[in-house]
């Protein structure tokens, strides 16, 4: 079952030829434990940089062009990190110093808005999480074909319609199903579109787990335990993201 996650989703191929021709030894293959230890660093080091970037980076009139710079070379390291398959752990925790960037400029604008915003987003964030690890390991919700293409079916669906929706706001400056200004009115339709997004963003996760369960049963080399870490890190912070504006909708 392949995950849905785009830096996941070809994991089965992965080192496919260093088991083969290589050979990987037990001693060399990564485990589980791995994977949760180089997750919780990344975490972290997100973290620690939003937090940095909260108290240190000002609000000044720069911070917009800041922001698109910090997000622009966040997405050109997600790029070349998933297509290239890249293991290497400073590329790897370069991506997450510059999310946590963006991360800390643009919660601190949410919570000068929305006060306790981002203590909701991040609970909320770790608690669907958690939640869908644990209905996971109890096997009330299965990694199933139907289910990988459902959840595919959406994301891929979503990530079109919120391109044309932020190209038709950037040209016409009408907001359809994601509203980008932090105060103005907030209709029915983004209300379902980021509802919709956090389901789906939760359902990968099911499909993440069952990715890296049987990569560590297939003896993947241990340095891609910094590749699953980083995947399941993109899709954190896409959840984060999406629990947050689904928050300040609620909070107008």
């Amino acid at each position: 079952m392949r995950s849905t996650n785009p830096v996941l989703t070809r994991l089965d191929d992965v080192g496919r030829t260093e088991r083969q021709v290589l050979g990987v030894g037990a001693a060399e293959a990564m485990s589980v434990d791995d994977v949760v230890t180089r997750t919780v660093g990344l975490l972290l080091l997100t973290g620690v940089t939003a937090a940095v970037a909260w108290v240190v980076v000002p609000q000044a009139v720069w911070i917009s062009a800041a922001l698109a710079g910090t997000a622009l070379a966040g997405l050109v390291l997600l790029l070349v990190i998933s297509f290239r398959q890249i293991t290497n752990p400073a590329l790897i925790a370069a991506y997450a110093v510059l999310q946590g960037l963006l991360l800390g400029v643009a919660s601190r604008a949410f919570e000068l808005v929305y006060p306790g915003i981002v203590v909701q987003a991040v609970v909320g964030t770790f608690g669907v999480f958690l939640g869908m690890g644990a209905l996971y390991r109890a096997r009330l919700i299965r990694a199933t074909p139907r289910l990988a293409r459902l959840v595919a079916g959406t994301l891929i669906g979503l990530l079109a319609i919120g391109l044309v929706n932020l190209v038709t706001y950037l040209l016409t400056g009408r907001q359809g199903v994601a509203t980008y200004s932090l105060t103005s009115q907030v209709g029915w339709l983004p209300y379902v579109f980021s509802g919709v997004a956090i389901v789906a963003g939760a359902l990968s996760f099911i499909l993440d787990f069952d990715q890296v369960e049987r990569s560590v049963r297939g003896g993947l080399p241990r340095r891609y335990a910094w590749f699953c870490a980083f995947g399941l890190l993109v899709g954190l912070i896409f959840l984060y993201w999406q629990i947050l504006r689904l928050l300040s909708y609620l909070r107008r």
